[in-house]
């Protein structure tokens, strides 16, 4: 699918929100110029990386044109700023006020631009200024508070849901100004701009909605729903992971264990039962967790289609024969690095086309656009 052939988007965001809408918006076929300062995406200094490619930044940076400009300069912001004239869309993730500061603000774009600013808490409202990264709006947004671990202990993830999230949601923002300019375009609207304020708050509190709602509801933390849901240690070493939906769940899981007996006990009785009774409950189940294998659990649970399955690390992920069956994780070849793994998009597919180096395009991007006698 590419709906986007034919449109220009300045991607002037770092990290991984803002780059995550622009690959997206690339991979659907729009021309996607990542504009950089001379030391580049701090992305690119992050994690597994060889010259000026990381891992981190060639997965939210596939199928763009790199360009660098120097926005300290005069002649650079001049070229920031033409190139910004002509973009369909602009994405920027600077502090609030900062873009319109240095000359890169909706005032210097075209007057149907839909432009999208990324950041941590929005554009209005007492913490603006706040520095913010996905951990910061774990703990800030109560997701940490509600990820806690089987010992009790808030964790933060360690992936960066919050910041991918924020990017998908950016995105599916953007697709909507696209169409919302396309139709008033064809009613002969006057052209007018789309001031997008996509922030990491924001897409926190919307991953937790049911939550948000469920303590407005009542005041209060309500008791956990599904005890004693979680993962647990098996004899081989192995971690397995039980969910629950249903109270006949409850039931198959505890008569394969070969603890009926548990059946009886009123403190477990049902969800809200077990939720208070939580600390007495998991020590039980533990102990007759660490009675077998991992696969031997599994193939007791599959019995009754119970909702479980292996704990799997990323590389035993890979390794998985449905994984590779389906080709979930195809190669891609970017130069720099050699052959990365690259997770096949929902409803997507695969996005296969490598992230440019720095800089790699800037001479012609520049020409392209009419500006290359002032490149430095």
């Amino acid at each position: 699918m590419q709906p986007y052939k034919g449109l220009l988007v300045l991607d002037a965001a770092q990290g991984i929100a803002g780059p995550y809408c622009g690959m997206l918006l690339a991979a659907m076929g729009a021309e996607v110029i990542k504009l950089e300062p001379p030391k580049g995406d701090w992305s690119r200094g992050l994690g597994t990386r060889q010259g000026d490619h990381s891992v981190m930044s060639t997965v939210f940076n596939r199928g763009k044109r790199g360009v660098v400009l120097d926005m300290a300069t005069e002649d650079g912001k001049r070229q920031v700023q033409a190139l910004a004239a002509k973009a369909d869309v602009v994405i920027e993730a600077f502090r609030p006020g900062v873009a319109a500061r240095i000359g890169l603000g909706p005032e210097h774009c075209k007057a149907d631009v839909v432009y999208a600013s990324v950041s941590g808490f929005g554009q209005k409202g007492p913490h603006t200024e706040r520095p913010c990264t996905d951990s910061v709006m774990q703990a800030f947004s109560g997701f940490a508070a509600l990820n806690k671990g089987m010992d009790d202990v808030p964790h933060r993830a360690y992936t960066t849901p919050i910041d991918i999230h924020t990017g998908m949601c950016t995105f599916a923002a953007v697709q909507a100004a696209l169409a919302d300019r396309l139709a008033e375009g064809a009613r002969g609207g006057a052209p007018r701009q789309r001031i997008l304020d996509c922030s990491l708050m924001a897409g926190a509190a919307s991953l937790l909605s049911i939550q948000v709602a469920d303590v407005g509801l009542l005041g209060r933390q309500p008791p956990e729903l599904n005890v004693p849901a979680g993962s647990y240690a098996c004899a081989d070493g192995a971690w397995v992971m039980v969910a629950l939906v249903r109270e006949q769940e409850w039931v198959d899981l505890v008569t394969l264990m070969g603890a009926p007996h548990l059946l009886e006990d009123p403190r477990f009785a049902d969800f809200p039962a077990r939720a208070a009774n939580k600390s007495a409950l998991l020590p039980l189940l533990r102990e007759i967790f660490l009675t077998r294998s991992c696969e031997e659990w599994l193939a007791l649970f599959r019995t009754k289609r119970l909702l479980t399955d292996r704990m799997n690390t990323p590389l035993e992920w890979l390794a998985e024969p449905h994984v590779k069956e389906v080709n979930a994780a195809p190669l891609l070849d970017q130069p720099g690095l050699g052959p990365v793994p690259m997770v096949a998009l929902p409803g997507i597919g695969p996005i296969l086309s490598p992230s440019p180096g720095l800089g790699q395009h800037t001479d012609a991007v520049l020409a392209e656009h009419g500006l290359k006698e002032s490149a430095a």
